[in-house]
Parts: structure tokens; C-alpha cells; sequence
């Protein structure tokens, strides 16, 4: 039986912030929880910020690390349901980039007693296409290219990945820091985390969500177009959807203040 701290320990978790309402920030794949820290300064104290790394990620424990487990999504939630229950955390405010949109939705279906509402940053529900109804943006052949590169050449996959996920034209900075934090994850679990990404379908959950829900777009992003959003904004029973003039699949990163913006606007809303 996982104790809290054992739970702590395990995914790194690190809380902040002296305010009445948690935000628990989930990050992406291939990325840890130092994602987050050009939003940190601009949420200030006014909440409980509760940052953690996924197990195999960033400063996880690898020792808790299964493939059987972490081969689906809803692997990659039982570490959200459990941060949550050892945390005991009340009216919680998931907020979720990218794949993590989707992992903190299977999470606040679990646990609808604790969570408030969900702030989704860039997601999608399926990255494959299913015309005519629905276009996630990539074949399956495609898909499966991308994920047969990292065994045959998992540094030039980190290379191409990275400027797609932040966005060619934004900072070269941003994308070297991706492309460490890629290169830095043991490519079977960079593999796993990947396809249990790419290759799932959730699209039937989205009518089942409770909770309000934000979500957040960028104007382009080669991962999850605008269209895809308002798929998502047409399914979800509440919610909000704002676009953001921006380029790239990372908003949190590239543009925080619009971010922080739009999340505090929506939280005075609901809340």
C-alpha cells in the first residue's frame, strides 16, 4: 500500500503557493514538470501550485517504472488519482498539457468528488485522422514512422520532434531544451509514453466530462490544429474555447501570459 510520502517521493512532487484552491499541473510527454516554471512566477500565491513528474519522467522514481502499467493512458492517470488522494486535495483544478489534457480527464472521471474543473492546454483526443467526421492530423502509417524512428535513430528523432512540438519559429532555446529533455528519457519509456500518446482514441469520453472545462488552442500547431479544438469544444458539455494567436504546440512555454490570462479569467468564472 503507497503511503503520501511514498507517493511524494515518487513523482517528485513539489507544492507552493499559500491559496485555498489547488492547481495540480500535469505536463506532456517528453517533457517534466520544469515545463511549468514560466507560468509559476505569474500564479504567485494565490493558489496551491502542485507541480510532479509522471513515473519516468524528469526526477521520478525509475524504480517504479512499468511497461504493463504505463502502456496506456490510463496508466499515466492512476499517478494523477494517486497525487490527488495522497495530497487530499479538494476542489482541484487539473491542468493539463497536450496528452495531459486527456490523462487529467480520466483522472476527474475517477475522482469527480475532488476535481473542480480541467484546463487543457493544446490537446487532443485522437492524433489520427477518421475522415470524414474527424481529422486528428496524422495517418497511422505516419504515426508508425515516427515511432520506429526512436529505435533506429533516437537522437535524430529528438531532433525532428522537438522544433515540431514548440514551433519552428519560436526560440531556439525552447526547442534545445525539449530536444535534452527527449534525449534525456530512456528511449523504451520514450517509446511506451509514445504510443500509448499517438495511437489513443477518447473521443467518446469527451460528452462525459463533468466538470467546466478551458480549453486552449494555438492558432498553429502542427500537433493539434484549431480544428481539432472546436471538435472537442462541440463535444464537451461546458466549456470554453480560446484560440491563441500563436504558433506551436507548447503555449505554456511560448506564450505564458496569454495562458495565465485566459486560465485566470476562466477561474473567476467557475470558481
Amino acid at each position: 500500500m503507497l503511503t503520501a510520502a511514498d507517493v511524494i517521493k515518487r513523482n517528485n512532487i513539489k507544492q507552493s503557493g499559500q491559496g485555498k484552491i489547488p492547481l495540480l499541473m500535469a505536463h506532456g510527454f517528453g517533457c517534466d514538470q520544469r515545463m511549468w516554471r514560466f507560468l509559476q512566477p505569474l500564479i504567485g500565491e494565490d493558489y496551491q501550485l502542485i507541480l510532479f513528474d509522471y513515473v519516468g519522467s524528469g526526477q521520478s522514481e525509475l524504480a517504479a517504472y512499468s511497461v504493463q502499467r504505463y502502456q496506456h493512458l490510463l496508466g499515466y492517470a492512476q499517478d494523477v488519482i494517486e497525487i490527488i488522494d495522497a495530497l487530499n486535495l479538494n476542489n482541484a483544478v487539473l491542468v493539463g498539457h497536450s496528452v495531459s489534457a486527456m490523462i487529467t480527464m480520466l483522472a476527474a472521471k475517477a475522482r469527480p468528488e475532488r476535481v473542480h474543473s480541467l484546463i487543457m492546454v493544446c490537446p487532443s483526443p485522437c492524433f489520427l485522422n477518421d475522415p470524414p467526421n474527424y481529422l486528428g492530423g496524422f495517418e497511422q502509417a505516419d504515426l508508425q514512422e515516427l515511432l520506429d524512428l526512436i529505435d533506429k535513430n533516437y537522437l535524430g528523432w529528438a531532433n525532428y520532434l522537438a522544433p515540431l512540438v514548440i514551433g519552428a519559429e519560436n526560440s531556439q532555446q525552447l526547442i534545445g531544451e525539449l530536444t535534452d529533455s527527449f534525449c534525456s528519457t530512456d528511449p523504451l519509456i520514450a517509446k511506451t509514453f509514445a504510443k500509448a500518446t499517438f495511437f489513443a482514441d477518447l473521443r467518446t469520453e469527451l460528452p462525459h466530462i463533468k466538470q467546466p472545462t478551458l480549453i486552449l488552442q494555438s492558432k498553429v500547431d502542427s500537433l493539434a490544429s484549431t480544428e481539432v479544438g472546436r471538435y472537442m469544444s462541440r463535444m464537451i458539455p461546458d466549456n470554453q474555447l480560446q484560440i491563441i494567436q500563436a504558433k506551436g504546440h507548447c503555449l505554456h512555454m511560448t506564450h505564458p501570459q496569454q495562458v495565465w490570462s485566459a486560465i485566470r479569467q476562466f477561474l473567476s468564472s467557475c470558481l
